[in-house]
């Protein structure tokens, strides 16, 4: 696994357990995130009020399956479970990196689908 790739995983594992100051330290003060359907924000003020909206006291159960690194961006994409409810959701979190030494998230862009229980 490359450098890149352990840093997205400890970022997902860091979205997963609600680990906002991690998540904080590792974006650009000119964060983008654009969850489509959903909201498009900028800043990191308004990236730490969605942060916390989403924070849950217990942890998210997280399965990622593939993390594709190329260059200034990267995706990740996974399985993960809300705590307290049965609801269970597919996602794609597209990266873009201000640069390439100690690279820190200037852009996500993130596709999320609830799954639908098989009948």
């Amino acid at each position: 696994m490359t450098e890149k790739a352990k840093f997205l995983k400890k970022i997902n594992d860091a979205f997963a357990k609600s680990d906002i100051e991690f998540i904080l330290q590792n974006v650009t003060d000119d964060i983008r995130w654009t969850v489509h359907g959903d909201f498009s924000l900028q800043g990191k003020d308004d990236f730490t009020k969605a942060m916390e909206k989403m924070a849950s006291d217990e942890p998210y159960e997280l399965n990622i399956e593939n993390i594709i690194t190329h260059g200034k961006s990267a995706a990740v994409n996974g399985i993960m479970k809300m705590p307290g409810n049965d609801k269970t959701y597919a996602f794609c979190d597209i990266y873009h990196f201000n640069g390439f030494k100690n690279p820190k998230i200037k852009e996500m862009i993130t596709y999320v689908l609830e799954q639908k229980e098989d009948k």
